[in-house]
């Protein structure tokens, strides 16, 4: 089984800050694939469905770990060992500061970059994850990136959170057959973004990016 992890933080409060994009992710896949019902399992929000592959369906758990952010390990260590998962069945989307606003890249294990909830599912189930990065762009300064990453994305930033939400679902059947680096190809195809400096672009005005 295919795991899905978006990476957020849970309520209200945080629904549509940067940091939870992987939420708004795993949320466009679960209505795109017309995922069943959301419940409470492995201290997360879960719901399963089916994928179409050209090699047939890939069963999938969406999840979004209720833990808080830098928790997350808890949740997704839970469910891996819960249904004897390995590692590579995994896919983390996430939020990343070091990709300009809409960007997107896949990578297979590594080190967390800083993410915390990267390194919490890192000491648990190990590096060797698949993880889909999100760009969010950089706000210039290690000092300022709290506040970035907890603020809200803004009004003028929906059309290319939605674009690349949905674009995340869309090619989702290229992700299930396990061929990432089309799944990135495709994802960006879908959902252009300029590649810029991200900590230029994060910089720039709302509507300047």
């Amino acid at each position: 089984m295919l795991i899905l992890v978006g990476l957020g933080n849970p309520g209200p409060k945080y629904a549509y800050n940067r940091h939870n994009i992987g939420f708004l992710a795993v949320d466009a896949i679960a209505r795109r694939w017309r995922f069943g019902t959301e419940r409470s399992k492995f201290q997360s929000l879960v719901s399963e469905g089916s994928i179409e592959t050209p090699t047939g369906p890939v069963r999938a758990l969406l999840m979004k770990p209720q833990t808080f952010m830098n928790e997350s390990g808890r949740a997704v260590g839970a469910a891996v060992n819960f249904l004897k998962a390995d590692p590579a069945d995994v896919v983390v989307f996430y939020d990343e500061l070091d990709l300009a606003p809409g960007r997107f890249r896949m990578k297979h294990g590594g080190g967390a970059a800083g993410h915390n909830g990267i390194r919490s599912i890192t000491s648990q189930i190990g590096p060797h994850f698949r993880r889909a990065r999100m760009g969010i762009g950089h706000p210039g300064h290690k000092d300022r990136v709290m506040g970035h990453v907890l603020s809200d994305f803004h009004k003028v930033e929906g059309p290319w959170v939605e674009a690349l939400c949905h674009a995340c679902a869309d090619a989702l059947p290229i992700l299930a057959a396990g061929e990432d680096e089309k799944y990135q190809t495709e994802v960006m195809r879908l959902a252009p973004a300029e590649k810029l400096d991200p900590r230029k672009a994060a910089q720039a005005g709302p509507g300047e990016v």
